[in-house]
């Protein structure tokens, strides 16, 4: 019993020191923060896909998101004729404590239901295994979307909100930064039919892919 004690006690402080220690490099060094090309520059059209809107982030929700940079724009297949929203926040820097607004909370508090959440992986362009994302199907009143989001920070895409916070941690005691990205995809369903919407946010996640990542930092 005396060993296990020591040894939860030594894993306990040596958490508490790297706590401590990431806490220090945050408030004690010159960040470095990335400054890549406005959002907006990313690719109009692209395979089967156009834009046909484009909103601007409000002000008063720009006051909460703080965001450094964002993108909103609804896509258009001209295939399937189907269309998605694509949402992109860009933080350059967490250390004032502004970060991402997950979905996850930020979905209920406007009034959407949950009929069923998980996390799975994804099909993309350029990566064998794929990435993995939060999958969320959500109703308000007569309307049902689906919605698929992730984290996505130096070419590294995670769904864990708190997985994201720990890379945070890592890549601020070791790189000195603290830059990261939401990513969301929103698919109408139409006629009940959440299959063919769930695939709709595929193909185009599968598409846009390779330029979404290469319009954040690496």
């Amino acid at each position: 019993m005396k060993s296990y004690s020591k040894t939860f006690v030594a894993i306990f402080s040596g958490f508490i020191g790297l706590q401590a220690l990431g806490a220090y490099l945050l408030t004690n060094r010159v960040e470095y923060q990335p400054s890549p090309p406005p959002l907006t520059s990313l690719a109009s059209r692209f395979g089967p896909w156009s834009v046909i809107g484009e909103y601007p982030i409000e002000k008063e929700v720009q006051d909460v998101l703080q965001a450094s940079d964002t993108l909103s724009r609804i896509y258009h297949d001209s295939v399937s004729a189907n269309g998605v929203s694509l949402f992109i926040a860009f933080f350059k820097s967490q250390r004032s404590g502004v970060a991402p607004h997950s979905p996850k909370n930020c979905l209920p508090g406007n009034g959407w239901v949950p009929e069923r959440s998980e996390i799975l992986r994804i099909p993309v362009q350029g990566l064998a295994d794929g990435i993995e994302v939060n999958q969320y199907v959500v109703q308000k009143g007569e309307t049902k979307n689906v919605v698929v989001y992730w984290y996505q920070s130096r070419g590294r895409v995670v769904a864990s909100e708190y997985k994201a916070k720990a890379y945070v941690m890592v890549d601020a005691i070791t790189d000195n930064r603290t830059d990261t990205s939401l990513v969301k995809v929103i698919a109408p369903v139409v006629n009940d039919d959440v299959e063919a919407a769930i695939q709709v946010t595929r193909r185009f996640v599968n598409d846009a892919f390779p330029l979404i990542s290469t319009a954040l930092p690496n």
